[in-house]
């Protein structure tokens, strides 16, 4: 990890000392953490290629626009990157509409809302763990935007690799149906929603571990599949 007073002037708050200390006493599974991440990613890239390329062709087919969707997110320290997923909303979606999906959302296609259910659109996002922006299990990244409204502790959630699935994740896989029926789906996922999936974040970042890595590993295939 940087040392302190080299993070970004936001984080050297007393909130984020706090979580950034527990950190600094666990190096080693930092470490562990992205040798697993190469392992796994490469073990799942040889298991998936297939069902990847046929995920592929069929949102090519089905519907107009490019199979992948990428948008700018925030990782580890605030860096910017750009999230892959297969496109499961028609093209340009992100200009016609919320950065936050609810369940009626008129703008998925019928075969990305199949992608939605079992989460099948996050696969591409190996290739974002592979190239180290990502991590398998951490914070889901957050839009830009949404990231400007963080109060001071939640950076805290920052310090680590953001993830494709994590706790918060778990607990809010029905986020799409709770906002569904909401006039302003930003105001509320900013003012309700984020606030408690932080509480998740925050509870991960200051219990990680590598054993508790592999049991959200674990309890995210079991959500997912059955």
């Amino acid at each position: 990890m940087k040392s302190f007073d080299k993070l970004p002037k936001q984080f050297q708050c007393e909130e984020v000392k706090h979580y950034y200390d527990i950190l600094c006493k666990k190096t080693g599974s930092l470490v562990l953490k992205r040798i697993t991440d190469l392992i796994f990613s490469v073990i799942l890239l040889v298991i998936l290629i297939i069902p990847i390329i046929i995920i592929a062709v069929a949102v090519k087919v089905t519907s107009k626009g490019p199979v992948f969707y990428r948008q700018v997110r925030v990782t580890t320290y605030g860096r910017h990157f750009k999230i892959l997923k297969f496109r499961t909303m028609v093209e340009n979606a992100d200009k016609i509409g919320s950065l936050v999906t609810t369940d009626s959302d008129s703008r998925v296609t019928k075969v990305g809302r199949f992608l939605r259910k079992y989460r099948l659109d996050e696969l591409p996002q190996i290739f974002n763990v592979l190239s180290g922006s990502m991590s398998v299990v951490g914070t889901r990244p957050e839009v830009p935007k949404y990231v400007e409204q963080y109060k001071p502790e939640y950076l805290a959630t920052l310090l680590i690799p953001a993830g494709i699935t994590s706790l918060a994740s778990i607990m809010y896989k029905d986020e799409e149906k709770l906002l569904s029926s909401e006039q302003d789906v930003d105001k509320v996922y900013i003012e309700k929603i984020l606030p408690e999936k932080m509480k998740y974040n925050l509870q991960y970042t200051e219990n990680f571990g590598f054993r508790s890595d592999l049991k959200l590993m674990l309890k995210t295939v079991k959500e997912v599949f059955c």
